[in-house]
């Protein structure tokens, strides 16, 4: 089975594999009279949306965090397929440009019918998307039982062709949360997945799920489809990157990576290495609380907060499309000002090598 497909913006043949570590979110900038991909006003100058956009994945990349595009952070249920495409195009080109031609692209494609879900897949393959990320549909939650949650997730794994990460968000999913037997059972039945995303913040699932699936004997005995698209269990929040890595998970997807890449990427370095040299731990420590602490702060701000932190700090970020509402001056400020959110820029600051105010 070929381990390669071909790239959207190029043709060429690639392939990228998907390895433990720090995914981020990234956030759609949209111009804020239209909620278009075009131009916006961003403090006094005139920059393009799409420049905010490379810039934001290049910023990342440099800190060794790779790129989810048309997430929940980047407002996937908001934009258009064709805005999934031009957005995923873009990145892919942002990253070549950069150098970063092996680094992959996850691209959310989950949507209400698993007819569209598995539409969008394929529009992102031809797009230049590397892996997919399909949240639960929710919208028909009261009817969707196990075994038709389980149809969802097996259609889709056999007609996406790209390998698919399966994405567990109660909170997005009117309540439906996946639990670590269906997901094991995906896993084993499904050679197409290559992971789950926990935004249930469940870390006894998390250990159960890592109980099977990190074992070589699961790689053994389940090999994937794709070889360099293991599955890895993946947190989707920042403040247990370090007890997870002791359950043997392969990292987090955290929208906490666009405010602070260089800070969390370096916490899930620091995780993996304690587990050979203890004396790191007291570290790994300081820095998931700082990491923890500024997450939980960050969080309640939502997309719109977390868009204002990096107007703040890069000069772009803009307001979400309706009907998500922008944040409020005098909570962004008060956001701003938290010891909680100054403490993790002043430690992303010195890991980047940026001290400036």
């Amino acid at each position: 089975m070929s381990s390669v497909h071909i790239n959207g913006i190029n043709g060429a043949s690639h392939a990228r594999p998907l390895t433990a570590g720090i995914f981020a979110p990234i956030p759609t900038f949209f111009q804020p009279d239209t909620e278009d991909l075009g131009e916006r006003r961003c403090l006094s100058s005139r920059i393009s949306c799409f420049v905010s956009f490379s810039s934001q994945i290049i910023r990342l990349a440099q800190a060794n965090v790779r790129p989810l595009i048309a997430g929940s952070m980047g407002e996937g249920s908001h934009l258009s397929h064709a805005e999934r495409k031009t957005l995923i195009q873009t990145a892919r080109r942002t990253l070549d440009d950069a150098g970063f031609t092996s680094m992959p692209i996850v691209a959310g494609t989950g949507a209400g019918s698993t007819r569209e879900t598995i539409e969008l897949c394929h529009e992102a393959a031809e797009a230049g998307a590397d892996y997919v990320i399909v949240i639960t549909s929710g919208y028909f939650a009261g009817a969707l039982t196990r075994k038709a949650l389980k149809a969802h997730f097996v259609e889709i794994s056999k007609k996406s062709p790209l390998p698919v990460i399966i994405y567990n968000y109660p909170g997005a999913s009117s309540g439906i949360d996946l639990d670590s037997d269906l997901i094991t059972e995906l896993a084993e039945e499904c050679p197409n997945t290559c992971g789950v995303k926990l935004t249930c913040g469940n870390v006894g699932k998390l250990t159960r799920i890592c109980a099977t699936v990190s074992e070589q004997s699961f790689a053994d005995s389940y090999p994937r489809k794709n070889p360099n698209a293991p599955f890895l269990v993946l947190g989707g929040f920042a403040d247990f990157i370090l007890p997870s890595t002791y359950a043997n998970a392969h990292g987090a997807i955290i929208g906490l990576a666009n405010v602070a890449p260089y800070a969390t990427a370096r916490l899930f370095e620091l995780s993996v290495a304690t587990l050979k040299d203890p004396s790191l731990l007291p570290e790994a420590q300081r820095l998931q609380g700082i990491i923890a602490r500024g997450d939980f702060t960050i969080a309640k701000g939502s997309i719109s907060g977390t868009k204002f932190l990096l107007e703040k700090l890069y000069g772009y970020g803009g307001l979400p499309r309706m009907p998500l509402p922008p944040v409020e001056p005098e909570y962004a400020e008060a956001l701003w000002a938290h010891p909680h959110v100054q403490e993790l820029v002043r430690v992303e600051r010195e890991l980047s090598g940026k001290n400036s105010a």
